[in-house]
């Protein structure tokens, strides 16, 4: 397990681009699988439940690969095929992800909503949720796994919003298990 604290002065374009430095490139022709995972947390909450809340960006073409979302087989992921897999997708993705707060504090993960986002090499399932703490981290570990079983070049990028501290992190096969804040 890595921990990774946050680079204040590194705009997430700057980060996004040097961890797309940081992946294996070839002479393909198709960009690498990512997904963006965008975690924010209030600065100072009252002892109780702690919700940070969640955007996971996934790239279609990947779940397009797992889920088969292009029913009809044109080459294209319109809206009402994604609509129609909308429970497969979030089943498929959420089982790829766990939170935890600490030793005692589990976090249980629970959709809010699913849009689409459009990102420079494509669309994206936007898949919103919200991960319920039993009371406020100080710590919180990531464990993510999507695509890795069939796709080792996966990465996720993920940034950490914690009132005004960010903490980054690449999250790969070798590195799906992370300390994000303390």
């Amino acid at each position: 397990m890595r921990r990774f604290m946050g680079f204040a002065g590194l705009s997430l374009t700057s980060m996004v681009a040097l961890a797309c430095l940081a992946i294996p490139g070839g002479a393909e022709a198709h960009s690498a699988s990512d997904a963006y995972l965008t975690l924010t947390t209030g600065g100072s909450e009252a002892p109780g439940e702690s919700t940070i809340h969640g955007q996971w960006d996934i790239a279609l073409r990947d779940l397009d690969f797992v889920l088969k979302l292009d029913e009809d087989g044109d080459g294209r992921v319109t809206w009402g095929e994604v609509h129609r897999k909308e429970s497969a997708i979030q089943q498929y993705a959420y089982q790829h992800l766990a939170i935890d707060g600490g030793p005692g504090n589990p976090c249980r993960i629970t959709p809010v909503r699913q849009l689409i986002d459009g990102h420079a090499d494509g669309a994206y399932a936007a898949l919103f949720f919200d991960a319920v703490c039993a009371r406020a981290p100080r710590t919180i570990t990531l464990n993510y796994t999507l695509f890795f079983a069939i796709d080792p070049s996966h990465r996720g990028i993920v940034v950490m919003h914690r009132g005004a501290a960010v903490a980054t992190a690449v999250v790969s096969p070798q590195n799906s298990r992370i300390d994000l804040i303390r």
